[in-house]
């Protein structure tokens, strides 16, 4: 990426947004009367009517809201049966690029749409461009797997790309591509990322409020050494599209990146409350997938600046579900990791060691990673409570479940994350043993294998930064000096964490280094301004400073 890209963005962005929507030819769609989700001109060979759909249905599906976006399709297959592209809309709403892989129902939908494409004969060349790129990445999918054919997708649609160059939308997708397939290369240069960060960037002045292009933005720059320049559009896409959840939620990404809390509580709790508005009209009684995602966000936002009993409100909010509109992994990486973070963060062991899997109709078994992380929680309580007997069954089950992880060789690798998980779980089972040397030991591999990794973009965070455990973990042994280290490591990765900042300002002080203690005591303190709870580290932090305002006066 040139120097001056990364700035873009930033100088692009607000001022154009004032651009007459007349000039881009582009289309504000409206379905209800308050409806936003921005500004899209896919151009389709279809009718008059099916075209204003389509533009509709394409911001839907930009915004991932992909169930609404495959009904959206649906219907403009039935205002214009000869439009193919409306059929090509429903296989790309079962895709999901950036998601996990299709479930075998969604692959099955996707396939079966492609042939209804081909059927119909689209118009143009370009259309059967796109069905053809598409027909790609579901053709064999019974042998092939996954990720063979993501990769040979996104070789398709960058012929789409190069064959079309005045063809916004294809830059667009295959810039989302490019995303979906750079983030499971764990290829910590991030090349396929910035590639797509170039190519929006490029079309972002004539296209200032599609949704998809700031939407793409924030997951190409998703990366703690990355997030910075993706701000202008975190601040901008929930503007362009307020009527979609995942768009009011996406910002707070980036500023949990940049440990912007009270921005990201706002994200969040805007998201949550649209989401359960739409999922009251079309799955009453149910909780929405979207809003239990934003839930876990606001959870840890909240935990950061030790407002404890608001996140006691999304945690008893959480537990009180019981149905959700999508049994999806979002909904269920959320329902374990949203109780699993109260108790942890706020050093609760023997709450944290009697966590339960919740609800219990949930379909766990297809969701293997998200179950792991409430067996994490449970050892690590267990472990630190000194009940070694439970930490080791809960061990054992991180074991097994990561065994059985490694074979399923698609998507995310969450085989190492739950591995990351084993480790650090069984370090302070061995400390609670007295195998030190063991548990810094197994500690330490469990912080070179996260930082070997990048988070998936379903969590703002692991449940505690094994970095950050390695720090408690050397405190623990009265290594104060050793500690600092991993603090500030940790705080690089994942800054303004609440117990990062506590525990350097600790080892700091025990080392010697009263200025380094002072600046993050009160670091702590400024990041809870509005706190409401009473963590005994918030209190400790502000008796050091007060002693030493008192000891500077006497001077």
């Amino acid at each position: 990426m040139k120097p001056g890209n990364k700035f873009l963005l930033a100088t692009l962005l607000v001022p154009l947004l004032a651009t007459p929507a007349g000039a881009q030819e582009s289309h504000q769609h409206q379905h209800e009367a308050t409806e936003q989700l921005g500004q899209v001109n896919f151009r389709v060979s279809c009718n008059p009517a099916a075209q204003k759909q389509f533009n509709r249905a394409a911001a839907l599906l930009h915004s991932f809201w992909y169930d609404s976006a495959e009904q959206a399709f649906a219907e403009i297959t039935v205002t214009d049966p000869r439009c193919a592209m409306g059929y090509w809309g429903i296989a790309m709403s079962n895709f999901h690029p950036i998601w996990e892989p299709p479930s075998a129902a969604e692959l099955k939908r996707g396939q079966a749409a492609i042939e209804k494409a081909k059927a119909a004969g689209a118009k143009t060349q370009r259309e059967r461009d796109y069905i053809a790129a598409l027909e790609v990445f579901y053709k064999d999918y019974d042998t092939l797997d996954h990720r063979t054919r993501a990769l040979a997708y996104e070789r398709a649609m960058e012929q789409v790309y190069l064959r079309y160059p005045e063809d916004r939308e294809a830059a667009i997708f295959y810039a989302l591509i490019l995303i979906g397939n750079g983030m499971k290369d764990n290829n910590k240069s991030y090349t396929k990322e910035k590639q797509a960060a170039v190519i929006l960037n490029k079309i972002l002045p004539e296209e200032p409020n599609h949704p998809g292009i700031a939407h793409y933005l924030i997951h190409s720059y998703d990366y703690p050494q990355l997030a910075h320049l993706a701000l202008p559009a975190a601040e901008q896409y929930a503007k362009i599209a307020p009527s979609a959840p995942h768009a009011l939620h996406m910002p707070s990404h980036i500023f949990t990146r940049l440990g912007l809390w009270q921005q990201s509580i706002e994200s969040n709790i805007a998201s949550a409350t649209a989401a359960r508005n739409v999922v009251a009209k079309t799955h009453p009684g149910a909780a929405s997938q979207n809003q239990l995602h934003a839930m876990d966000y606001l959870t840890y936002a909240y935990l950061q600046g030790a407002q404890d009993q608001k996140a006691k409100g999304v945690v008893d909010e959480a537990g009180n579900v019981s149905r959700v509109d999508q049994e999806v992994f979002q909904a269920a990486y959320a329902f374990a990791a949203i109780p699993a973070r109260y108790a942890l963060e706020r050093r609760r062991w023997d709450e944290a060691a009697g966590l339960k899997l919740h609800p219990a109709s949930f379909p766990w078994e297809q969701f293997r990673f998200a179950e792991a992380i409430t067996y994490f929680a449970r050892a690590v309580g267990a472990a630190r409570s000194g009940n070694t007997a439970s930490a080791r069954q809960e061990v054992e089950k991180l074991s097994s479940i990561q065994k059985a992880l490694a074979v399923v060789k698609k998507g995310y690798d969450w085989a190492t994350q739950v591995e990351i998980e084993r480790r650090a779980a069984s370090a302070w089972l061995a400390h609670a043993e007295g195998k030190n040397e063991e548990a810094l030991a197994l500690m330490r591999s469990a912080a070179e294998l996260e930082d070997s990794t990048d988070k998936h973009p379903v969590t703002p965070g692991a449940i505690i930064p094994a970095r950050e455990m390695l720090g408690d973990l050397l405190l623990e042994l009265n290594q104060p000096a050793q500690a600092v280290r991993e603090f500030e490591l940790s705080l690089q990765n994942a800054p303004k964490r609440f117990n990062s900042h506590y525990g350097l300002a600790r080892a700091a002080a025990a080392s010697g280094d009263e200025k380094k203690a002072r600046a993050h005591y009160a670091e702590l303190v400024a990041l809870c301004n509005n706190a409401d709870g009473d963590r005994p580290e918030l209190q400790k932090a502000k008796e050091f400073l007060a002693e030493r305002q008192v000891k500077q006066s006497e001077k």
